[in-house]
């Protein structure tokens, strides 16, 4: 199996360091527009090109709005989009993890907990029970969201906020 990271920035290497810690890839590698190395294939724009059956992709961009927009298409061109989740997390059984989810060391996700398509939950965050995560959220390293709540679509919790009990209420 391989992984295609699009995006070679920060936010890349740190996803690189994760997937090579889960020891699943056979091949890791980058796609950016900006950055040379032995490591880097080519331009974003160039993703087709790596398009196989065995091969994942995932786009690591800080920008909220700008990864879901790349893993929408990549699932239109039926190209497969990880969930990569560091051996170091914890995730409750009950949870419920979309694709193109990134789950980094020592993040909890609790009980019920449901993250949708392309979220992000950094190094030391915790999502209490019983939250929703619509797509695309960045929970930033170190904050919490206490339970019940309901964060929308492309919101970013910023390092070290406490969200508090139904905040963001949830409703359906």
């Amino acid at each position: 199996m391989k992984l295609v990271i699009i995006g070679a920035g920060g936010y890349g290497q740190v996803v690189f360091d994760v997937a090579t810690q889960l020891g699943c890839y056979d091949s890791i590698k980058f796609l950016d527009d900006n950055k040379i190395d032995d490591n880097v294939l080519g331009q974003c724009s160039e993703y087709f090109k790596y398009k196989e059956s065995d091969t994942y992709m995932y786009p690591a961009f800080g920008n909220n709005e700008l990864r879901l927009t790349w893993i929408n298409r990549l699932k239109e061109d039926e190209i497969k989009v990880p969930t990569i989740i560091a051996p170091s997390s914890y995730v409750s059984t009950t949870a419920s993890i979309g694709s193109g989810c990134v789950i980094l060391p020592h993040a909890v996700v609790n009980t019920n907990c449901v993250i949708k398509e392309g979220c992000l939950i950094n190094a030391g965050a915790i999502v209490d029970h019983n939250c929703i995560l619509e797509e695309g959220v960045h929970v930033c390293i170190g904050s919490l969201i206490k339970a019940e709540n309901r964060i929308p679509s492309g919101i970013k919790i910023q390092a070290g906020v406490v969200v508090k009990n139904g905040e963001y209420p949830i409703k359906e």
